[in-house]
């Protein structure tokens, strides 16, 4: 359960999912008046009143483009137009698509910071991302001191007050994701998975539930989009093949 940061490359004209691959997707949420009223017609009613509930026209804006996109590539995948896909969701609000693919469950997640969003597909297997913009929490320390492992928080320490911000949003990132892949949201406690963490090495998974043994039912995997922003995906099973496209425009996206 190593891996270092995946590349970022431009999706190509055709995607196609198999089995034990896993498709990173990163994007802006600010995008053009033209492109957003493209992305707000595939959105449902439920959605659409959603949206009229943001106070900012940018958070409302980013709502839009961000369920628009969303609806866009699960489209590809499922061969469903974009505004006729149907989501079922979980007790803790995660939401799943009500169609299948191929005979076999579409799974995603997604997380979004900063005006930027990732979302991530695979196959039959549970799957979390989270992403984080990096910056100065003055609370750090204590939340680590409540949150974190006693290995974590030796660790923790060992960084310069400069390395500190990315630390923590890195352990928080990888932390999250395994959470969201559970999807068991913020009632599962950010202890249950212990993580490793040195400069400029990628993160490991030492326990899961505080056994070392329960790494191996899981794959971590580190994503960096950009310099300030962290991000982490968790991945039931086996190490899949991974890989990352950065979307410079949506609509450019085919199968």
């Amino acid at each position: 359960m190593i891996s270092y940061a995946c590349s970022w490359k431009q999706p190509p004209l055709h995607v196609n999912l198999q089995q034990n691959d896993v498709h990173v997707w990163f994007a802006s949420l600010d995008v053009s008046v033209p492109h957003l009223s493209q992305l707000a017609s595939t959105l449902n009613t439920v959605e659409r009143e959603r949206a009229k509930r943001f106070y900012l026209e940018q958070d409302k804006a980013r709502f839009i483009a961000g369920r628009g996109l969303l609806r866009t590539i699960l489209g590809y995948y499922s061969d469903v137009e974009a505004a006729e896909l149907q989501f079922s969701y979980s007790s803790l609000g995660k939401p799943f698509l009500a169609e299948t693919y191929r005979g076999s469950s579409i799974q995603f997640n997604l997380s979004h910071a900063h005006g930027f969003v990732l979302y991530a597909i695979t196959l039959d297997r549970k799957i979390g991302v989270d992403l984080e913009y990096i910056k100065h929490i003055p609370e750090a320390d204590r939340i680590v001191h409540r949150f974190f492992s006693h290995q974590e928080k030796a660790d923790f320490h060992t960084f310069n007050s400069d390395e500190k911000p990315t630390a923590f949003f890195r352990y928080w990132t990888c932390k999250e994701a395994y959470i969201k892949a559970c999807g068991q949201g913020l009632t599962h406690s950010l202890d249950q998975i212990e993580i490793s963490l040195a400069p400029k090495k990628p993160a490991t998974v030492l326990s899961i539930k505080g056994e070392a043994q329960a790494t191996c039912h899981w794959f971590l995997q580190e994503l960096q989009p950009t310099d300030d922003l962290a991000a982490a995906l968790v991945v039931e099973g086996s190490q899949p093949l991974v890989t990352c496209w950065h979307i410079p425009h949506w609509q450019e996206i085919t199968v």
